[in-house]
């Protein structure tokens, strides 16, 4: 039973993260936003809101260790900053026969590369601090990080570009080819529920499931979270790439990995005893040397190369196995 309460749980998640991101897709449209700020802030944000919302229910819901609020706040960005990386760049040479610009990345590689780099410094910023730092000095590093995210939305708002195309139908108003405003904001609320409830469900039945197999809740977060509420909206990445359309495709990603080594990190830091254990550890060190790869890869040879690729699924097979037999 509680597995199939946990398959419910990902399925809310998805079906609100896909109702939310649609709304918020016209909400952009109406705000006048550029594709830029589409890409790395409202898509970001949006796809990435299942697994940024687990955190904060695992924390109100009073889970005593903060275990599967880490795991989940850590597991995002290793996620991102591994398969996702390798699903964009599988998808750049699969398409490159209908691309325009067949496997090179059509990016603005300043903006890429700033994102890459305010992700690894911000989650290294974080390793540190669950090592050495204590709960005050976390608390304010907490207060610092939101503020420069915001910092980094208004920059990217300001410097969005030109207006993107118009988005699907809007679900609540699908023979409308305008929707009405008040239809998106509902769709917004009910797309934001249909999320909460997945994430309530999901830290609920992660620890039936943790307490009756004897495993680990971090080490079921790490893996599980992101896999199932990350992985999936990327799929947005694939669309955008096939399309040739890199800059929404790599900016879905990179703006979700600010979004969740900033304000979600932020989160762990103030609310949680940020005791960082081994898989947590090796969760950040793999994501930002993936995150390496990436930056290497759009600075130097403007397409992801097959020794990249490799290198992305290489770093998510030595977690996963560590995991499995140590975790």
């Amino acid at each position: 039973m509680a597995y199939l309460l946990l398959a419910l749980s990902f399925a809310l998640l998805l079906a609100g993260a896909v109702v939310f991101t649609n709304a918020v897709e016209w909400g952009g449209l109406r705000l006048g936003l550029g594709t830029g700020a589409v890409g790395s802030l409202l898509a970001a944000v949006a796809t990435a809101l299942p697994e940024s919302v687990i955190p904060v229910i695992a924390i109100l819901s009073g889970e005593q260790t903060g275990q599967i609020a880490i795991g989940a706040i850590l597991g995002a960005p290793f996620l991102l900053g591994t398969l996702a990386m390798l699903l964009v760049g599988v998808s750049t040479h699969a398409f490159a026969g209908r691309r325009e610009q067949s496997e090179r990345l059509e990016v603005h590689p300043p903006t890429t590369a700033r994102d890459l780099l305010i992700a690894s410094i911000f989650l290294l910023v974080a390793l540190i601090l669950g090592l050495v730092g204590t709960q005050t000095v976390r608390i304010i590093a907490a207060v610092v990080f939101v503020l420069a995210y915001a910092a980094y939305a208004w920059r990217t708002v300001a410097h969005g570009g030109e207006s993107g195309d118009t988005p699907d139908p809007l679900y609540f108003d699908r023979r409308r080819p305008a929707p009405r405003n008040p239809l998106v904001v509902t769709q917004i609320v009910v797309g934001i529920g249909a999320i909460v409830g997945g994430a309530h469900l999901f830290v609920t039945e992660i620890e039936h499931i943790a307490e009756s197999a004897g495993l680990s809740p971090l080490v079921l977060a790490l893996v599980l979270a992101p896999l199932a509420t990350e992985l999936p909206e990327k799929a947005n990445s694939v669309l955008w790439s096939r399309r040739g359309q890199d800059a929404l495709a790599v900016g879905n990603i990179t703006g979700a990995l600010v979004f969740q080594s900033m304000p979600i990190v932020a989160v762990g830091l103030a609310f949680t005893t940020w005791e960082l254990t081994t898989p947590s550890i090796l969760a950040i060190v793999l994501a930002v040397l993936g995150i390496w790869l990436a930056l290497a890869a759009v600075l130097r040879k403007r397409r992801f190369s097959l020794p990249a690729m490799l290198g992305w699924g290489a770093l998510y097979v030595v977690f996963v196995g560590y995991v499995g037999v140590f975790g």
